[in-house]
């Protein structure tokens, strides 16, 4: 089964040449560090591709990543995989890694095979293009998130850990997220801060527990406490912040911003 685009010229180009054109240009010419994972915006390029592509223009992107993101439409199971065929985006169709996904699924019974919570969720296939530019033999495993509990996103983390551990080839993790939605600037700044430094500290608990305490709208909050759990368990050494930046800095309209951070785990 293959993917259509839900967002293409929406939320990015939907011609394939000004789509590539843009996606090369905020890419950058690096230089490439390996990553165990990133954190990567989702919003419309023009408020968060920036930041996206500094991110994915500071990793190695390998042939295999797998794509962690928040289920913003409600639908669908709690830890969706979709698991055959590929997605579809103005530059062309990105493989699923068929068998890294099945690996996933009979590695931990939270994930369930599930195409209805992908079909109309944008937080992922916004990532696709950067990934295929950067690498254009990339396959990906895509899982949507909507869990709630510490115990079960902490499961699904170490079993990703495992699968990807056990891998022959190298697995990029991808955890798809935006920060503080619709805040005064400096509300969201401060609030976005508090999130970003548990991320750096490699403390998935702690994300959980800060943006809980301090109301921070951080939709991929679970996707990224996720990635944290595996890139723990896979040895990270620690994470750094390549770039944050709000909807305010295009729209200038301070407000009531969005905020959008690219993080490194390595």
């Amino acid at each position: 089964m293959i993917r259509k685009p839900a967002v293409a010229g929406q939320f990015y180009p939907g011609n394939p040449t000004r789509l590539e054109k843009l996606v090369t240009r905020v890419l950058g010419p690096g230089p490439e560090e390996p990553a165990i994972g990133v954190v990567s915006p989702h919003a419309g390029y023009v408020y968060s591709g920036a930041v996206a592509g500094h991110t994915f223009g500071a990793v190695r992107v390998p042939d295999t990543v797998i794509l962690l993101g928040p289920n913003h439409t409600g639908l669908g199971t709690e830890a969706g995989v979709w698991v055959r065929g590929g997605w579809a985006t103005p530059l062309g169709t990105v493989p699923v890694a068929e068998d890294l996904a099945e690996a996933l699924l009979a590695a931990c019974p939270i994930l369930q095979e599930d195409t209805l919570a992908h079909v109309h969720e944008h937080s992922l296939e916004v990532q696709l293009p950067f990934l295929q530019v950067k690498n254009p033999a990339v396959r990906i495993v895509p899982i949507s998130f909507m869990l709630r509990s510490y115990g079960d996103i902490a499961e699904v983390g170490r079993a990703v850990a495992r699968v990807v551990e056990s891998w022959p080839d190298p697995v990029l993790l991808v955890a798809s997220s935006d920060m503080s939605h619709y805040e005064p600037e400096d509300a969201a700044r401060s609030k976005d801060r508090m999130a970003i430094d548990c991320v750096l500290a490699l403390d998935p608990r702690g994300l959980l527990d800060t943006t809980k305490r301090h109301g921070i709208t951080m939709c991929g909050v679970v996707p990224t406490a996720v990635m944290l759990v595996a890139a723990r368990d896979l040895g990270a050494a620690g994470a750094r912040l390549v770039r944050y930046a709000t909807s305010g800095d295009v729209s200038g309209d301070r407000r009531q911003v969005v905020g959008y951070a690219g993080i490194v785990v390595a």
